[in-house]
């Protein structure tokens, strides 16, 4: 074998494994939509688009620099301002644009976390208080039986499961390069008992994802995603959820939805009108209001709820992806933000969002 081929054959076998991809990919990136294999959501023939405000104002600066530079110094690729359902600032930065692919990163277990609740109206799911093991009953033997889908929900379940993005070895590494989830989900352990703490891990979202799974039964959850928001909302772009491989994959329901900012702008009008879109109830307002609302019992904190962040409950909430994603929304202000970005720069984006509220 000449050294080109071995060379190809080598890096094709090191790539395929979850430490090589890990070591050759290095760390995630914006354009790791690239590198994961996929399912399509098509955006439907009926499109929602904001209008543009010619007269709407913004603020001209943030923290006594100009928007637009605060903005590039801190890394932003797209930014939105969207006041009363019209868009009232938006930027793209660097080769980015309007149609322009940024991976949600955390931004999806906002969204997953939609589409349990859009499975609890179905009947496809019965309550939030229902054991794990309802639906995957092999994880009985691990304990599960004693940790619901409320506990996933609120990262209060105690898994053993190590958050951080900079070990090859560590969990998050196996859920993002690694291959056949179905497998590896059944044999999370758990650390603490359920209720005992907060702790925030990805594995939380993943393994509902795998609830889901079990009982959509015949259908994908790209498919369920596509039939419960992309088409009702109008999204303006085709997208994609990443899997974790080609044949039959499971979608990476922590991670990983590609799309563009003003679709990303729509779920946040989702919530903003409390599961309404356009007269028509997507998801329940009951859930909505479950999903954002402070509650400090049984584990759980003030600033984290249903998959969604809470910088001042009752006042504000947010979806939060790694790398600086952001879905904020203040329904005081009828007002919704999209920051997404190649890093989260040297800023605190929940406080410049807050600021930027207070301006309205």
């Amino acid at each position: 074998m000449s050294s080109g081929l071995l060379f190809i054959f080598a890096s094709l076998f090191f790539v395929s494994c979850q430490i090589g991809r890990f070591v050759f990919y290095n760390f995630s990136d914006i354009k790791d939509y690239k590198i994961f294999p996929s399912r399509l959501l098509r955006a439907g023939s009926s499109k929602f688009i904001f209008p543009v405000s010619q007269t709407g104002t913004f603020p001209e600066e943030i923290n006594g620099i100009s928007i637009e530079k605060f903005l590039a110094e801190n890394n932003t690729v797209a930014f939105l301002i969207i006041k009363n359902d019209t868009i009232h600032y938006e930027k793209y930065f660097g080769t980015f644009d309007q149609k322009s692919i940024a991976p949600s990163f955390s931004i999806a277990k906002s969204i997953t976390s939609i589409l349990i609740g859009c499975a609890i109206d179905d009947g496809l799911i019965n309550s939030v208080d229902e054991p794990v093991t309802n639906y995957i009953p092999e994880m009985k033997e691990n304990g599960f039986d004693k940790v619901t889908i409320k506990h996933l929900l609120q990262m209060t379940s105690g898994l053993d499961f190590n958050e951080s993005n900079l070990n090859p070895f560590g969990t998050t590494a196996t859920y993002y390069y690694g291959l056949n989830l179905r497998k590896k989900i059944p044999k999370i352990m758990l650390e603490n008992e359920p209720e005992t703490k907060f702790e925030y891990v990805s594995g939380n979202t993943q393994l509902l994802g795998l609830v889901l799974e079990r009982a959509l039964q015949n259908k994908t959850i790209t498919q369920y995603l596509q039939e419960k928001l992309w088409t009702p909302l109008g999204m303006e772009y085709d997208a994609s959820w990443s899997i974790d491989q080609k044949k039959n994959g499971i979608e990476k329901t922590f991670c990983c939805i590609n799309a563009r900012a003003r679709d990303f702008a729509k779920i946040g009008r989702l919530y903003k009108n409390k599961g309404n879109w356009n007269r028509s109830q997507i998801v329940s307002q009951s859930w909505v209001e479950e999903s954002i609302k402070l509650d400090t019992l049984n584990g759980s904190v003030s600033y984290y709820q249903f998959g969604w962040w809470l910088p001042t409950p009752g006042k504000d909430f947010l979806a939060q992806g790694h790398l600086g994603q952001y879905i904020y929304v203040n329904q005081l202000k009828d007002l919704i933000i999209v920051r997404l970005g190649e890093n989260e720069g040297k800023t605190n984006w929940w406080s410049i969002f807050s600021s930027l509220a207070e301006e309205y």
